[in-house]
């Protein structure tokens, strides 16, 4: 493979400025072009052979994982509140039988994730539909429930035609007593059959740049949501950005909880894009 600029996929969203923070400011070297959008974007231009290297969907790498090695020991979660991934509800969770759930475009795993704790977990039958909340809202429209995730999550959460509200993260950790991972850092396998360079260990090293100079990172944060400093601090505090023997326990778990439920062919394994871990 000619030793091309490698394209990485960004999410663009504030819980992954800990990884792209040092990338993007030249604080960590790195030889690759970044390119951004919403995790169901990402997962469609993976799909495509369009990015080498992305932060995708934690469903995305369970339906093609033959495509993709993981890139070790990073990974976007919450061991907890996410915050940023909320059932925002006009009534209580058990009171929702029947009731239409409002689910964001550009999501994949968390809305997976909604509709494995309402169909094993608190045991409620209810129906989806796919919208923009943000638009609904303003126009008037009030669904009996929405699944908000992002940036959006983090402006919707107090919204108040929704007083009851589900944190999809704490919910999993209720449930099954492990973290939840969202997403992953996934390479193409070609491109990690190709690379000796190992291009992708970068990644973990501008995470750790990220979480050592975390006041760097909040000050980026700052301006661009609704949250003020000391907010921003708690949400990042949330999330977990390792993939650890744990995150690995709750991904695995996830991928079979996806399998029981038919939303993926069979529950794959976790390969990694290492040298002495790449199958040959």
């Amino acid at each position: 493979m000619r030793q091309e600029r490698l394209v990485l996929g960004r999410i663009s969203y504030l819980n992954v400025l800990p990884v792209y923070l040092p990338l993007e400011t030249g604080m960590v070297e790195h030889p690759f072009e970044i390119v951004s959008g919403p995790p169901a974007e990402l997962n469609q231009r993976m799909e495509r052979g369009e990015l080498h290297i992305s932060a995708v969907s934690s469903i995305e790498y369970a339906r093609r994982s033959e495509r993709y090695l993981l890139v070790p020991d990073l990974a976007i979660g919450s061991s907890g509140p996410v915050q940023s991934v909320i059932l925002l509800s006009r009534a209580p969770v058990e009171n929702l039988a029947d009731r239409t759930v409002l689910v964001s475009a550009e999501t994949h795993t968390s809305a997976a994730l909604l509709k494995i704790l309402f169909a094993q977990h608190f045991r409620i039958p209810v129906k989806y539909r796919t919208g923009d909340a943000t638009q609904l809202l303003d126009a008037g429209e009030y669904p009996p429930a929405v699944l908000a995730i992002g940036d959006e999550a983090l402006t919707l959460r107090e919204h108040p035609a929704y007083p009851h509200r589900l944190d999809l993260g704490e919910a999993w950790r209720h449930w099954t007593g492990l973290p939840f991972i969202f997403g992953v850092w996934a390479v193409r396998r070609d491109v990690a059959l190709a690379r000796a360079d190992q291009p992708w260990r970068i990644l973990s090293r501008a995470k750790e740049w990220g979480l050592q100079h975390m006041d760097s990172v909040l000050d980026a944060a700052m301006g661009q949501g609704p949250l003020k400093r000391h907010q921003l601090q708690t949400y990042f505090d949330g999330l977990v950005y390792e993939l650890g023997p744990r995150e690995q326990e709750g991904l695995k778990r996830f991928f079979a909880c996806l399998h029981s439920l038919d939303m993926i062919p069979k529950t794959p394994a976790l390969e990694f894009a290492d040298r002495s871990t790449i199958p040959a």
